[in-house]
């Protein structure tokens, strides 16, 4: 009887070491890294779209064929070929709120914008001290649409300082902030005039320096810099 119990004893340890050594083996399995994923980069990739300057494409590019062109573009080549087109727009659209106006087109042209008072100065613009922002040289600065940062200056997609006529302070395209509302900067320099002002909604006119939508994503102060979900 006694070598029986012994003999079941042996069985059972025997048996509860196999499960033991089988728990073990299904922890090692468990506690082992996940083999990690290759990225395959073989292949030929194709550009389909950039983002130096949100909007801009969408704004001044006359058809679809233009803005699929100036996506597909590099930004090397992106001045000689689309320069022209994108100042053709920007006085077609004037010409549109002309008409919208009742007014003839040629007397509601792009005015030069307010870049071209802070460069001046305090010297105001004249015919003799033009402001060096035309049409042209907007235009030339936006087909290429790259974000330039300056490393010795705040980063600042356009901050207008005290305001004309000064511009005390004023600063712009030396980087973006997340903060920074790119859609209405972009529409002062294309329609507000040398003083960002013109076509603010006032005297009757459209209200075109603004797309009326203030900030609402929820920022973070560290990469990926996206809040939680509201």
């Amino acid at each position: 009887m006694k070598i029986i119990n012994i003999k079941q004893i042996l069985v059972l340890g025997t048996a509860l070491l196999a499960l033991q050594a089988c728990s073990n083996d299904d922890d090692v399995t468990d506690q082992m890294p996940p083999m990690e994923e290759e990225i395959d980069f073989s292949g030929t990739f194709s550009q389909v779209d950039h983002m130096g300057r949100p909007g801009i494409n969408t704004v001044l590019s006359a058809n679809a064929t233009i803005k699929n062109s100036h996506n597909t573009t590099i930004p090397s080549a992106m001045q000689a070929a689309f320069q022209a087109d994108f100042e053709a727009r920007l006085e077609g659209l004037h010409d549109a709120y002309a008409v919208a106006l009742g007014l003839t087109p040629a007397d509601v042209d792009y005015q030069p914008n307010i870049l071209g008072d802070i460069l001046n100065g305090p010297e105001p613009t004249s015919e003799s001290n033009p402001n060096p922002v035309t049409a042209t040289v907007l235009t030339s600065v936006l087909a290429d649409d790259v974000l330039e940062v300056a490393p010795d200056a705040p980063t600042i997609y356009f901050n207008p300082g005290s305001g004309a006529p000064n511009f005390e302070g004023a600063i712009g395209l030396t980087g973006r902030q997340l903060s920074d509302d790119v859609i209405d900067i972009s529409l002062i320099l294309l329609f507000g005039g040398e003083s960002g002002a013109r076509f603010n909604g006032q005297d009757g006119l459209p209200q075109l320096v603004t797309d009326g939508v203030s900030l609402t994503a929820n920022l973070s102060s560290s990469f990926p810099y996206v809040g939680a979900p509201e």
